[in-house]
């Protein structure tokens, strides 16, 4: 074989060379992926505390220098670009009002409006970089999915502050640990720390250290405490302290806002001369220790009143208080936890985990109330904080603010509930249950006790669940009702049709038809989903039923009762309203349409979306014939039967006063079931055995 020179192995070299991208500097692809064009020079971190690895505040560093985000326009689509840029999959929420603290630096991005598929955050919108009017008060930050990019690996780190911080706190009871009932209100207050669970010295404590520690852990409030008698119990006790120097202003959210100080590992003797710091929790009556019964929330009083609605949990929710009889949300405008634990504490709750914007738990309908709330953290209710009234033009319910709170510990969490196959169940432990939704488990439910009326096993008569995150909430526009009530005299000729449907009294089967006529209570209905799920048919598109008549397909067999009563509670007349079709009218402004019924096409109601059935549909109506002259009650209610999931049942219920003569019908004073202040229950006709006409 012929030996080969140098220069023919340069030659060979160069031509390997160009062929072969990683001789010219290029990483492989296999081992690192390609950095993004518009991350070039750019890189990010999450920031700031309490937090976990995969949330936190973003910050930037451009030109060498760190800087925020601020939170105006920013949206979920801002956060899964952002989170994507720091190595995760996606986003699952995202923060505002510098939830983590506030930053320092420059404010780099302003106005960040992103559509959620740019591939780096340099393609979304923004006012340009440097470009602001925020203050670090409203930093942004993200929760990100704790799932990353396959090979994730560049400049765009995630930088974990290595700092200790307090993440945990938890009530130790110091006498009878095992007997005393839960949830726990009164022991040593006990942080987790990297080496496990240390306490804390009480030197310095004050009533403010126990205010935050027991809104952290879902109380309400706090109460003195027998210090002198836990001084004498530790001299006998050996304590593990890792924390001191506390010091709270009491309207922190979490105790790592307050100012404290660590020990350090060479500290050979701590707290001396002091204790372990004690507090004493003050729950609210829902959450009062007994003997596994329910106790009642007692409600706030006055006009003044606060409520959540669309959380599939206790304690979290749309913000909405009531104003003059009438129900509206809260601008999320300079919303923030301080406001948001104002909203917790009033409800009997602890401090709130988060103050949410964006309508994350659904958007409302009707007034907007309160817009720019800037509490204090130490009022009694969200109505004392300073607040600006707003006009239509100022907010929208894309807008609205919502609440989660922390709840107590109640063990709850610990007991099972099974589901599974029914053909392995040999016992029925339970029957006769009947919730009202707000129950902490089935023990506090009405049952038949020790009595199990269904001794049976088998399929049919086992009950199962299918449980989610999410649920759809139905409200009828009530003024709507009001507005568009009026009566028809009907020719029978015209109405075989609804005949045929059972859409009218039983009386009309004896008339004359096709000659005389039947008189008819005539109203639009206007259905609104303000949940957080679409509002979906139960029975599957193979059991709709088709209607020659009307041409169209039944999803539900009943869908809406509408109800006729006296004062006394006895129904004169009815509606049967089965759902003709669902679909989604018409939407908000950012929502579209989902469901149509033409074509066999799917129904539903898309949530920020609503059905409207007009007055002249047919079987819009109740048929008042055989009504006579007199003070009656109209009644809507929705999902009557409960066929369909909701968050809240209790606002499916709208009920009208209404004053026939004999020719002429009045309705007013129309509201939705739970919706009662105090003046509007005054003003409003009560009649005996209402509450059995109720959806509880």
């Amino acid at each position: 074989m012929r030996p080969v020179s140098v220069w023919q192995w340069s030659l060979w070299g160069l031509l390997l060379c160009l062929l072969c991208s990683s001789c010219l500097g290029s990483p492989s692809p296999s081992t690192a992926p390609e950095k993004r064009a518009g991350s070039q020079g750019l890189r990010f971190r999450l920031a700031g505390f309490p937090r976990k690895p995969f949330e936190g505040r973003v910050e930037i560093q451009r030109a060498g220098e760190w800087g925020t985000i601020c939170d105006d326009d920013f949206t979920l689509q801002a956060a899964h670009v952002l989170c994507r840029e720091l190595g995760f999959t996606e986003a699952t929420g995202w923060t505002h009002s510098a939830k983590y603290g506030p930053g320092t630096g420059r404010i780099w991005l302003d106005n960040l409006s992103c559509s959620g598929t740019e591939q780096s955050v340099t393609e979304c919108a923004s006012r340009g970089w440097g470009n602001s009017d925020c203050t670090h008060d409203e930093d942004a930050g993200v929760i990100c999915k704790d799932e990353r990019l396959p090979g994730f690996s560049d400049s765009n780190v995630i930088e974990v502050e290595h700092h200790l911080q307090v993440e945990e706190v938890r009530i130790r009871p110091a006498v009878g640990r095992g007997r005393r009932p839960l949830p726990v209100t009164e022991g040593l207050v006990e942080v987790r720390l990297p080496d496990g669970w240390s306490q804390v010295c009480d030197k310095g404590w004050s009533a403010h250290n126990s205010h935050v520690v027991c809104g952290m852990l879902g109380f309400p409030s706090e109460k003195r405490v027998n210090v002198a008698f836990y001084r004498l119990l530790a001299q006998r006790q050996q304590h593990s302290f890792g924390l001191h120097g506390v010091a709270c202003v009491g309207t922190e959210a979490h105790l790592s806002l307050c100012s404290l100080e660590f020990y350090r590992a060479n500290d050979t003797t701590r707290c001396p001369g002091g204790g372990p710091a004690v507090v004493s929790c003050v729950p609210s009556p829902l959450y009062a220790a007994s003997s596994g019964q329910k106790k009642q929330q007692s409600k706030p009083q006055g006009e003044a009143r606060v409520r959540l609605k669309g959380g599939a949990h206790p304690g979290e929710g749309r913000v909405e208080v009531l104003k003059a009889g009438t129900w509206g949300t809260v601008c999320d405008r300079k919303w923030d936890l301080q406001a948001a634990s104002v909203v917790c504490r009033e409800l009997g709750f602890g401090s709130a985990r988060e103050a949410l914007s964006g309508a994350r738990m659904g958007q409302g309908m009707g007034a907007i109330h309160l817009s720019e709330v800037r509490c204090s953290g130490q009022e009694p209710s969200l109505w004392k904080c300073p607040h600006r009234n707003i006009t239509a033009e100022d907010c929208s319910h894309s807008q609205d603010a919502g609440v989660r709170c922390n709840l107590p510990y109640t063990g709850v969490e610990t007991k099972e509930t099974w589901y599974w196959d029914s053909g392995n169940v040999t016992e029925v432990v339970m029957s006769g249950v009947h919730c009202t939704g707000t129950e902490l488990s089935l023990d506090q439910c009405a049952h038949h006790g020790t009595h199990v009326a269904c001794k049976r096993t088998g399929s049919h008569f086992t009950a199962g669940v299918i449980c989610s995150e999410t649920a759809s909430d139905l409200l009828l526009h009530s003024a709507l009702v009001q507005e568009s009530a009026y009566i028809e005299d009907r020719p029978l000729h015209m109405l075989y049709c609804a005949a045929e449907e059972n859409c009218l009294a039983s009386s009309a089967r004896s008339a004359d038809w096709p000659y005389g006529h039947r008189r008819l209570l005539r109203f639009s209905s206007q259905i609104h989903n303000l949940g957080r799920a679409d509002f979906r048919p139960k029975a599957g598109r193979h059991s709709w039923v088709w209607h020659e008549c009307h041409g169209h397909y039944h999803s539900m067999d009943i869908f809406t009762h509408y109800d006729i009563l006296t004062p006394n509670g006895t129904k004169v007349a009815e509606g049967h309203k089965a759902s003709f079709c669902l679909e989604d009218t018409e939407c908000q402004e950012d929502v579209s349409k989902r469901y149509e019924c033409a074509n066999f096409g799917e129904q539903g109601i898309t949530v920020g979306c609503w059905d409207l059935y007009r007055h002249d549909i047919d079987c819009q109506w109740i048929d008042i014939t055989d009504v006579k002259p007199g003070n009656y009650v109209l009644q809507v209610v929705i999902n009557p039967n409960f066929e369909v999931a909701e968050s809240d049942f209790t606002n499916n219920a709208m009920k009208c006063n209404c004053k026939y003569d004999g020719h002429r019908i009045w309705v007013h004073n129309c509201h939705i079931g739970d919706a009662f202040s105090e003046e509007a229950n005054r003003r409003f006709e009560r009649y005996p055995g209402q509450t059995s006409n109720q959806i509880i």
